[in-house]
């Protein structure tokens, strides 16, 4: 359940109490500041959002696309699309945006928080979530609405929802180029043969007196930083507990289950594995028996 923060000024913290589980909308701060390409920042509780855009090349042809823009105070931290044991992931809703047929969200590789109540996955510090941008009618500017809505954990935990708005012309350029080549740089890559980090084997047994999915992953032998990740869409999937640490780039991750009731809701379901190490990441598509 969310709370409201101490450092929230006495007029809002005030508003947050009485509105219970309600969102404390953030508004954009124009002292913030905005250039060509860039929407101003929006303070909201213990946070910044902007978005960004610029011309990268993706498949070997320039493409425009935008970036959502997160930056965190110290000790905070928000969430993955699958949160772990606790919180929220984030929702991006860009209804009312104009000339724009599909906005595809990107994922950066997340790690693991240690909470009271168990594991949490997300990124602290700042985040960049790449925006993949088709638009209605190639050539014609695209204005791009954003409803930002996502969970801010420390002690406590705070909703955010923040409105952003950006016009992308097609005489942008370049614009903010680097800085989302190197958060495309961080979404992890799809699996493909020779490519590490892989799945080396996956164990399935969800009928058992303990039910559980054992993955063996295959890393490249130096690799730090070595995690598994489920993401399974609307189907919880509790976070895997590493066997160790990696020994010649193999690790072993349990899924338990606790009661066979939970492990029947994952049969039959399409799973994505992720794996993470400094090395790079990549996904998996998998299907439960």
């Amino acid at each position: 359940m969310f709370a409201s923060s101490r450092q929230l000024d006495r007029a809002a913290l005030s508003l947050c109490l009485a509105l219970g589980a309600l969102l404390c909308i953030a508004l954009p701060d124009s002292s913030l500041g905005a250039t060509s390409g860039e929407s101003a920042w929006t303070a909201s509780n213990n946070s910044k959002v902007r978005l960004v855009s610029g011309t990268v090349t993706i498949d070997g042809k320039p493409s425009m696309i935008a970036g959502v823009q997160l930056r965190m105070e110290p000790g905070w931290k928000t969430y993955w699309r699958n949160p772990g044991d606790s919180g929220v992931p984030p929702s991006f809703d860009f209804k009312g945006s104009t000339n724009l047929k599909q906005a595809e969200v990107l994922f950066p590789a997340p790690h693991r928080f240690a909470e009271a109540d168990g594991t949490a996955i997300g990124y602290d510090d700042e985040v960049i979530f790449p925006v993949k941008i088709t638009p209605e009618k190639e050539g014609d500017a695209i204005e791009l609405k954003l409803t930002f809505e996502y969970g801010l954990c420390k002690d406590i935990c705070i909703p955010n929802e923040v409105s952003l708005d950006l016009m992308l012309a097609p005489s942008t350029g370049k614009g903010d180029a680097m800085l989302l080549e190197s958060a495309l740089a961080l979404v992890p890559k799809p699996a493909a043969p020779g490519v590490l980090p892989t799945v080396g084997a996956v164990t399935v047994s969800l009928d058992a007196a303990k039910p559980e999915i054992v993955i063996d992953a295959v890393f490249a032998p130096d690799a730090r930083g070595t995690d598994v990740f489920i993401d399974g869409g609307e189907t919880f999937v509790a976070v895997p507990r590493p066997q160790g640490p990696a020994a010649d780039g193999k690790q072993r991750f349990i899924v338990s289950f606790t009661t066979s009731a939970e492990a029947a809701v994952v049969k039959a379901k399409s799973l994505t594995l992720t794996l993470v190490s400094d090395r790079g990441s990549t996904e998996t598509a998998w299907t439960t028996n």
